[in-house]
Parts: C-alpha cells; structure tokens; sequence
C-alpha cells in the first residue's frame, strides 16, 4: 500500500494525558499495525498544544488538520478514512458558528491573536528528544554567547530587549543579573523557580513538560552572563511529568557535553540538578525557596541582604522564573529589538496566561504585552457560554486582584493593571460569570492564602484570620458596617507591615472586590441577601404548593426534618430548623422547590431602627 507520510502530533501534556491521550496512543499504534502502516505514520508526543478545552488534541500533517475532544473510538475511523482514503473526520473539527469545519490551527480563533514565543516549541517536538530540540534551533543561542559574546554583552542584549521576570514582580532581568555579576565573591548559583502554586495556573508546569531543554538553554545563558557555576530547577511534587521531563533534560544534555566541564569548548563549566518541594505556596518567595533547597522550613527573610548578595548558602544567587528563562534563547538568536518590537513602552515582548474560569476556550495562552482585556477574554478565551454575562476576571492569583467589565478596556502590562488594582502576577487569569458571589470569591483567595501562609510574622499570620473570620460573619448574615471598614484598614495594614510579597499581596482579592463590588458586601451585611445565590445561610427554600404533588420525597430526604405536610394540604419548610443543604430542591420530581436570595421573612428580627445604625 502507497501512502505518504503522516506525521501524527499527540498532546501529551498533563491535560490531555488525564483525559486519555496515552490510551489514545496505544489504540493508533495498534490500528497501524494491523493495517501495515507503521512505517508511513510517526507518532510525536507533544507538550502542551493549548486549548485545554478541547483535549485531547492532536496535529496531523502534512495538511495540519487539527482535532479536539479526539477518544480511543475515534481511531480506527482516523485510520481507515484520514490517513487512508485522505478525508479527514469533519465531526472531531472545530467548526464556525455557520457549520463551517475549521481545518487547520491558523483558522481557529483561539490561536489568531497569539504569539508564540516562550512557548513556540510546546505542542511541535517531542520534549523528551534532545535531537528534536537541536533541530529547531536548540543551544544554538548558548553556543553564540558562550563562543561570541562577553557575559557583560549578553546581559546589554537583555536590558536591551525590555525583559522583565515573569514571575510576578516584573523585576527587569538584566538589573537582577548585572548585580549577580558585579560580586566578586564565589561560587555562584542560578535557581530556576518553578514552584508554581496559584489556583488554575499551570503556565510554568506546561513549559517544563513541552519544552524543558528550552528552560535548560535558558538557564545556561543565565549562569554565563553572571558567573553561575551551578543550578538548581526548583519544582514542587504536584508536578510528576514536569519533574521526570527536566531530569531526562538534563541527563541528555549532559550526556551530548551540554552540561559539565568546558561548555563548547569556552572554559564555562556548569551542572545543573533538579530540587522538588513539598507543595508549600510560600516557597515560591525567593528567600523561602532558597531556605527550602538548603533543607530548612520553607519561610522567608527580610531583604536586604537580596539573595544576589547572601543567597544559597550565603553565596550571590540569582532566581529566575520558568517563563523568564523560556525567552532567553529567543532573545539571543533573533536580536533585542525583535522582543522589543512587541508589547508597550514599558512592558516588551509576550505574556504566558492560564486561562480558566468560565470562559468557552480555557488553556494555555501567549500573547503580546499590550492586548487588551475584551481581546483576552472574548477573541482568545472566546467569551462566556451562552446565556452568562461576564461579572469579573482575577489576574494574577491569589495575590491579585478582581476587575469588572468596565476594565475589559485595560491594556494587559504591569503598570496599567496595578494602576486598576490588580497586577499581572505569575499569569493567572480567571474569568467569573454573573454567577459567582465577589464575596464568597474574596474569601476563598483569603482562606487559600490563609492556609499557606507560613506564620513567620504577624500581619500575616493574625491580620489574615481575622480578615478570614469578618468576611465568614459577612457570608452568614451576621456582618456590621463597622466591620466592613475594619476589613478595609486591616487590608491595608498587612499590604504596608508583612515581611514578604506574598503576604503584602494577600490582601488585594479583598481590597478590589470592595473598591468594584462595594454594594455586594453591603446587600449581604443590611438585607442579609446573596444575590448570586451561592452564599448557603444567605439564602432560603420555599415549596410552591400549587406545584408540590405531596409525594413526602423531600422530608423524607431533609437531614434535619424540617420538612412536614401531607398529600393533601402539600408540604412546608420550617424555615428556623432548615440548614439550607439544598437537598430537598434536588430531590424534587416536579420542581416545585426553589431557593431565594435573602433571609426569609419569618426569620427576619432586624428593625428599620437597627438597618439605620448599621448604616452609620
């Protein structure tokens, strides 16, 4: 049989590998066989192709067909009427609104306003082959600095670029080297930071499995620009693909003499070894995480000394995020003004997004510095399902901070977001629709950052809780005007007094919601009501007897029997003993429960005398 060749694109990536992308494999393999095609047909793992959404996904060229929700029995029609009879499977296409079958990645809109740079590899080679990572260009970048340039010359190219840490602070990354640099004192270490810990951010885990000699590259051009003899990639447990992915990354490049004595020939010598934390969100602070590799309690320490003067060890060290790393090459190989020519004034060249929420396109993103929020979130992201409005979107993690659909206009940079309230962050972007309490969004961040904060000094450690402990009154119904202010001066005590970034930034999820959903704190404190519906004691369930058939189904379900009637006279809620479990509504055959915002009115005792003083 004359076939020509298919090269078949797998994500691999954690995503798709949850969702069945190895099975999927193992069933193609099979089917090529049986069908004598195993030699006309390359199967390539791949990292992370993006759109999370639809995995698993795969590529198959040479036409550059791209299919989503691909399943096991999918297979053998792929086989016999793709690579076969050459007529690719419309119904695992992407289609326009019309019916239309996008066919290949250039079509589909999720990808029109990326660029890819950090991840340009991710979802084309297989992160496991060294000879695919040299083949598009891999160490090309590390054997023009080391060969031609002078570790002064190649940090010149970095502030040159614009190219600020990606790891939140957006630090410039030349300054950071140049002061590794100038010490004087040896040995000197790198450390790759790649202790990811925000909810729904998965940016750096995505980079360290679909591209790791690209971080590997990175960090080597880093430890020549400032003198670095050793490395570390930092990487917490949660992240077994990542953590097996780098390893071989480095073995391999060790093993080709990438890593070790007398790098091509250059006198630079360097190792590099793969440290895993246990999972602790503060170690993610430099100085914790520094604490952590020493085998101490992951905590941080005041700065200065900066850990370019008194890091690991006690020795000039210099931490560089995944992302951060991720560029480097790029930058070297095609010049600063090409990474500068993207981006705005003051933020040069692409930003990695997670985008989660409720949003239709979640997953893995690249685009230019300068996009706009609606661009984000409507074009790539393409809007919410059918039906919800947008209500919020959180950047940044739980560090950062809420904005509104009157900010969709925000150009994405560090300083436009921080100037709303909200800050650009490691990338993580969650949008919210109409559906969520900003309340109850508030205090999930806070009760995350509650739970990892390490306890080392006291804003954080007290400040926290009690923020935690007046927005759980706030959520029950039992919350006070005064104790909404309380909340805002607390904030704002911790942001000024906490001894890390992390704990200074704790607050900014509770100080946004309150500078953009003020009246959603006060409806839940002076009328005891969640217009979400989501904050449980804030709400109530009432039987509609017209609709109730008197089948008993919800009493005999209630876990605290405050459900009584008959057949005949229907039933009731007693609504002083009801828990609000929300168990007879689901219960329900003919839908005749429903659930209502506020307290109800048996149960209201505040006066209008009482609402006023609130008031005040």
């Amino acid at each position: 049989m004359s076939l020509k060749h298919i090269d078949v694109l797998l994500c691999c990536g954690s995503g798709c590998v949850s969702a069945g992308a190895l099975k999927i494999r193992e069933k193609l393999e099979q089917v090529l066989t049986e069908n004598h095609l195993q030699d006309e047909v390359n199967i390539i793992e791949t990292g992370c192709m993006g759109p999370c959404d639809y995995g698993p996904v795969m590529l198959i060229y040479p036409e550059g067909v791209f299919y989503k929700h691909v399943k096991v029995e999918d297979v053998e029609d792929m086989v016999q009427e793709h690579f076969i009879k050459g007529r690719p499977l419309q119904r695992l296409m992407l289609h326009e609104d019309e019916g239309t079958p996008l066919v290949t990645k250039s079509e589909i809109p999720f990808y029109r306003k990326q660029k890819k740079v950090a991840l340009a590899n991710c979802g084309y080679i297989d992160p496991e082959k060294i000879g695919e990572y040299i083949a598009v260009g891999g160490y090309e970048a590390l054997g023009k600095a080391l060969t031609e340039m002078t570790p002064e010359q190649v940090i010149d190219v970095i502030k040159r670029s614009g190219l600020r840490g990606r790891g939140g602070g957006g630090f410039p990354t030349w300054l950071k080297w140049q002061l590794v640099n100038q010490n004087p004192v040896q040995p000197k270490y790198i450390i790759c930071n790649g202790d990811e810990g925000d909810p729904g951010a998965f940016m750096d885990r995505s980079l360290l499995e679909g591209d790791p000699h690209r971080v590997l590259e990175g960090m080597l051009i880093a430890a020549y620009s400032t003198g670095a003899s050793s490395g570390y990639f930092y990487i917490r447990a949660e992240y077994p693909l990542a953590i097996k992915r780098i390893k071989k990354a480095v073995q391999d490049a060790r093993d080709l003499g990438l890593l070790g004595d007398d790098i091509f020939g250059s006198g630079f010598s360097f190792t590099a070894e793969v440290r895993t934390g246990a999972g602790a969100f503060v170690c993610g602070e430099e100085t914790a995480l520094i604490s952590s590799i020493e085998g101490r309690r992951g905590q941080p320490n005041p700065k200065p000394p900066y850990p370019s003067t008194f890091g690991l060890w006690g020795k000039p060290t210099l931490v560089n995020n995944v992302e951060t790393l991720a560029n480097l090459s790029a930058i070297i190989q095609k010049g600063p003004d090409w990474f500068a020519s993207m981006g705005t004034e003051t933020s040069k060249g692409t930003k990695v997004f997670a985008l989660t929420g409720d949003v239709k396109n979640t997953g893995l993103v690249e685009v230019p510095m300068g996009i706009t929020l609606q661009e984000l979130i409507f074009e790539v992201g393409g809007g919410l399902a059918a039906g919800k409005k947008f209500k919020a979107v959180q950047l940044g993690g739980p560090s950062g901070g809420c904005l509104t659909s009157e900010h969709l206009d925000t150009r994405i940079d560090y300083e436009s977001l921080r100037e709303k309230g909200a800050m650009m962050g490691s990338g993580g972007v969650i949008v919210m629709d109409d559906s969520n309490c900003m309340v109850n969004v508030a205090k999930y961040f806070l009760e995350f950052s509650l739970e990892e904060s390490c306890g080392k000094c006291t804003p954080c450690r007290v400040g926290l809780k009690e923020m935690h402990s007046i927005l759980e009154k706030i959520t029950r119904g039992e919350g006070t005007i005064e104790l909404l202010n309380q909340l805002e001066v607390l904030g704002k005590s911790i942001k000024e007094l906490s001894l890390c970034g992390l704990g200074q930034a704790a607050p900014n999820p509770v100080l946004s919601t309150l500078r953009y959903f003020r009246s959603e704190y006060e409806e839940h404190i002076l009328s005891r009501s969640c217009p979400s519906l989501v904050c449980q004691e804030l709400l109530h369930y009432h039987i509609d007897k017209e609709k109730c058939i008197g089948c008993s189904l919800c009493a005999r379900k209630c876990p605290v029997q405050c459900i009584f009637g008959s057949r005949e006279d229907k039933y009731e809620i007693t609504q002083a003993d009801c828990v609000k479990c929300g168990t007879c509504q689901e219960v329900c055959p003919v839908g005749a429960i429903s659930r209502f915002p506020g307290v109800s009115a048996d149960l209201r005792q505040d006066t209008a005398a009482e609402f006023t003083k609130l008031y005040k």
